[in-house]
């Protein structure tokens, strides 16, 4: 499973799939974590860091293009705050990160 700093359209091979979108708790991540290492997706080095720090394990910068379709599910970490500073490691004051599960199922015809 992915961790990414963003979900978009264009991360899918197809438009005729239904996305389900749940909100999921810091600890859910590691425990996603914990069960199988997640491959990261992480496009930024300073958002790659900033996770590391808030989920105390290793998230490297990654810029990678994904192809998902039904039965691919994503992390997203969604980051909420002023542009992070240069070099950034940890969140700045007033900042968070709203974690979600991102499932792709098959569409209807």
């Amino acid at each position: 499973m992915y961790i990414c700093n963003a979900f978009s359209l264009n991360m899918l091979k197809s438009l005729n799939v239904n996305v389900a979108i749940r909100p999921i708790s810091i600890q859910d991540m590691r425990d996603f974590n914990a069960e199988k290492p997640l491959e990261s997706a992480v496009g930024h080095i300073g958002t790659a860091q900033v996770f590391s720090s808030e989920l105390g394990f290793d998230v490297p910068a990654n810029r990678v293009s994904l192809a998902l379709g039904p039965g691919n599910r994503l992390l997203v970490g969604q980051y909420r705050g002023p542009r992070l500073e240069a070099g950034a490691t940890e969140l700045p004051q007033g900042a968070t990160i709203e974690w979600a599960l991102v499932a792709i199922r098959k569409g209807r015809r």
